[in-house]
């Protein structure tokens, strides 16, 4: 049971792909994870006082969250799903996991993308599509086998498809194999670069995504509704790693600029399509020997539009600009955990 006097545990997997992203993802976002013997499964988070770090399996974190020996973890939306029983992708559901115990309350932590799909022999030519796969079951005898390692999803999809004779063959493992010895005739995996089906002469089916998966932070709603502690770890963690999301894609730019006034060189920005910001930016009066007006404007935006942030700061009499990494950007409130509330008012 979820109380007070226990401290608060995280818990973060223990292997996989998401284990090093997961521990990176704290660190960049202020929240180092203190682990020095790699040996024992629990550590410390020292900026997060009373926080207990757990490592467990990407399967295990859903389950402790579920029955609320921990209250939080990070875990992929791929194995939340199939253990919560729910069809919908994770990053667009706003439901509280199986028995309303799980809330998702950040599905988007920009590590361990991938898809599940449903993946055929290359040798099948005629089947590219569900469509395909359909009319080439009507053709059989017997039920198609499909080795998974999510028959809940699995199974899910192929019913939306239409396809209901169909054996599902829980699997542990290297799946790619399953067809080439015949223990199956296709399967549903976890795909990122899609180097390995091509490797085993394998092929993804055009409509046959069941759903896209990433890392996403979860927490018990129990705890989160009984213990003031755990909802103001859960604003603390939103807090930093929203901030640190949101800058990550950002640049810093400093330029000197020459005008009359403050408003006199923003109207020349607001001119433009990149620097003119959301709101503006801001100045501040540089101070020289000569006695002439010049500004220093600060604003920010992405790297992908730095190039041109540039180009418009020289076109509109912007030099001497520097650019600086951003290493958080704090709103008012985070989103997230306005939807967290709001969940939790559900």
């Amino acid at each position: 049971m979820t109380g007070t006097l226990r401290e608060i545990r995280l818990a973060l997997p223990s292997k996989g792909l998401l284990a090093a992203p997961a521990l990176e993802l704290l660190d960049q976002a202020g929240l180092h994870v203190h682990h020095p013997n790699p040996r024992q499964y629990e550590a410390t988070i020292p900026n997060l006082p009373g926080v207990c770090v757990l490592f467990q399996r990407p399967g295990d974190v859903v389950v402790s969250v579920r029955d609320g020996s921990v209250d939080f973890g990070i875990t992929g939306g791929d194995v939340l799903a199939e253990k919560c029983g729910s069809p919908v992708p994770v990053a667009h559901r706003r439901s509280r996991g199986a028995n309303g115990h799980i809330l998702t309350i950040h599905p988007a932590l920009g590590f361990g993308q991938c898809t599940l799909n449903v993946i055929v022999p290359e040798a099948w030519e005629q089947v590219n599509c569900m469509a395909d796969l359909k009319a080439l079951q009507s053709k059989w005898d017997r039920p198609l086998r499909v080795a998974t390692k999510f028959p809940v999803q699995a199974e899910a999809f192929f019913r939306q498809q239409g396809l209901d004779e169909v054996e599902f063959i829980s699997a542990e493992g290297t799946l790619e194999i399953a067809p080439i010895i015949g223990y199956a005739d296709l399967i549903t995996d976890l795909v990122s670069t899609g180097t390995t089906l091509r490797d085993n002469r394998l092929k993804r089916l055009g409509d046959g995504e069941v759903l896209a998966s990433q890392g996403c932070l979860i927490a018990n709603r129990a705890s989160l509704k009984s213990n003031p502690t755990a909802l103001g770890i859960a604003r603390t963690l939103l807090e930093f790693i929203v901030a640190y999301l949101r800058a990550r894609d950002n640049v810093s730019i400093f330029a000197n600029m020459r005008g009359d006034s403050p408003e006199a060189i923003a109207e020349r920005m607001f001119g433009e399509k990149v620097i003119r910001g959301l709101q503006g930016p801001t100045m501040s009066p540089v101070i020289t020997h000569q006695g002439e007006k010049w500004y220093a404007a600060h604003l920010v935006v992405r790297k992908d539009q730095l190039a041109q942030a540039i180009a418009e700061l020289r076109s509109v009499g912007g030099s001497g600009v520097v650019v600086s990494p951003v290493s958080y950007i704090f709103e008012e409130e985070p989103a997230e955990y306005r939807n967290m509330l709001a969940q939790l008012e559900d």
